[in-house]
């Protein structure tokens, strides 16, 4: 089903400048309230970091301020859903794990968002609602390598116009 209020495929500019808006107005579509929103963030990057993550490493996730990572860390260590554990690697670093109680809840809120996309593309054409989902999880396995390779970068200096130091 075409929609006349899309940009046409031919304005790609257009098109490609509405994605931003488009991905934050995705997130906000959900029926849990902020703080779910926030907490499903923190346990879904728990659970498909590709080794042992600390705090350190969820802030940059969640592209938010190392306080505000550990603020929302501690919130859901309280509710019982992450817990601190002595890493394996390096018995010194303290990692974070998901609880069963944090496994429940991530389950709880994908059958959410879920039952949301299914509500929001009830129109649409069955093949292009599976397209759209297998898109969806491309762009999140995408996005999962690129922010890995972004993480093993060197970071650019701003007084060296712009050569990595």
């Amino acid at each position: 089903m075409s929609n006349p209020a899309l940009p046409s495929g031919s304005d790609d500019e257009a098109l490609l400048a509405q994605v931003g808006p488009a991905l934050s107005h995705l997130r906000r579509r959900s029926p849990a309230g902020r703080r779910d929103l926030t907490r499903n963030l923190v346990l879904n990057v728990v659970a498909d970091a590709p080794g042992e993550m600390t705090v350190g490493g969820i802030a940059p996730e969640m592209g938010v301020t190392q306080s505000v990572a550990s603020r929302t860390v501690a919130a859901c260590i309280a509710d019982g859903l992450l817990r601190r554990t002595a890493s394996q690697a390096d018995g010194r670093r303290t990692v974070l794990e998901l609880t069963r109680a944090g496994e429940a809840e991530r389950r709880r809120l994908a059958a959410e968002q879920r039952d949301t996309f299914e509500r929001i593309t009830a129109g649409w054409d069955p093949g292009e609602r599976r397209q759209f989902a297998r898109y969806l999880i491309r762009y999140r396995q995408d996005s999962a390598a690129w922010s890995a390779h972004q993480r093993h970068q060197p970071r650019e200096d701003p007084d060296d116009g712009g050569r990595a130091g």
